[in-house]
């Protein structure tokens, strides 16, 4: 049995059937005909016996139907589309300019709720069939994105670029970063380690390129560069070192890394390197499982008072 949803064709009116709307011949052995409802003509005036292009697709009741309206997706096609809804047991629904869905079920997303996408977020599918001819939507693979990704260019190298989340797994996310002409862009992958925290397929990121590899793909990150990212996160933990009563915080070198993730949103690595530049400063020091502000003796302010004038 030929399969004809989810392609485009140019089918003949074979007759008006009021009040539901035209029936076009698919011309096949079995003189197959497809319904185009009147509010599916997109405005055009249909006669009996013209050609009209049409898009072929199931409707609610799983008939043969057809519509003027253009598809932002055919069948065999890859694109990026919008998650327009979610279904907890039967996957997400996405935008494809039709004024219906298109079902990516839920076999196609992480086993993980977390990891999964959000209304909103867009994700990189193929049109395809189920067993029953019905359209659905399947995850894009990393071969099916390999032939429409550019190589990543070595000028990149330190620049921040976004993209799209195209897979996450627990060792990383891959992300197809903006560029190209159709859609597609460079394909690269943030570690774990340089993420903030999981990220959601489909989910608008913003990486730093560390890395171009030899095969044109880019290794990434999240966090700023360690020269960077240590003024920032020093002049951030001596805000907070302030503000606590006494100036000091319970936080250290011995503090476990977990615990440092969780309070200021950055590894026990980034910590300790902020931390010690505020010490090689003489800004503060540890004392134990606290650092505290080095409290500046009266006659110094008092000097540098003087100075000052």
């Amino acid at each position: 049995m030929t399969t004809y949803a989810g392609l485009t064709l140019k089918l003949r009116v074979a007759r008006e059937v009021s009040p539901f709307g035209y029936f076009l011949s698919l011309g096949d052995e079995d003189d197959t005909e497809v319904l185009l409802h009147y509010s599916e003509t997109a405005g055009a005036k249909v006669k009996e016996g013209q050609e009209v292009e049409v898009f072929v697709f199931h409707d609610t009741d799983d008939r043969l139907s057809a519509t003027m309206k253009k598809p932002l997706i055919q069948l065999g096609e890859l694109k990026r589309l919008v998650v327009a809804d979610i279904h907890p047991r039967l996957g997400c629904f996405l935008e494809i300019g039709l004024g219906r869905q298109l079902l990516l079920p839920l076999s196609e997303l992480p086993e993980l709720i977390d990891l999964r996408p959000l209304p909103g977020d867009e994700v990189f599918v193929k049109l395809s069939h189920d067993k029953s001819g019905r359209l659905l939507a399947k995850l894009a693979r990393e071969e099916d994105l390999a032939s429409l990704v550019f190589p990543a260019p070595a000028s990149w190298r330190n620049e921040w670029k976004e993209g799209w989340v195209s897979r996450t797994l627990q060792m990383g996310s891959f992300v197809v970063l903006d560029g190209g002409v159709v859609g597609f862009g460079a394909y690269g992958l943030i570690p774990s380690t340089e993420r903030p925290e999981p990220l959601r397929l489909g989910q608008r990121v913003k990486a730093r390129v560390t890395y171009i590899r030899e095969d044109g793909r880019a290794n990434l990150s999240m966090n700023l560069r360690k020269e960077v990212g240590r003024v920032e996160d020093a002049d951030r933990i001596l805000a907070f070192i302030k503000e606590r009563p006494g100036q000091a915080m319970p936080y250290s070198d011995e503090t476990p890394a977990d615990i440092i993730k969780n309070k200021f949103g950055i590894s026990k690595s980034a910590f300790k390197r902020a931390v010690g530049k505020l010490m090689r400063e003489g800004i503060v020091k540890q004392d134990g499982n606290w650092t505290r502000l080095i409290q500046q003796p009266a006659e110094e302010a008092v000097s540098e008072g003087d100075d000052a004038k």
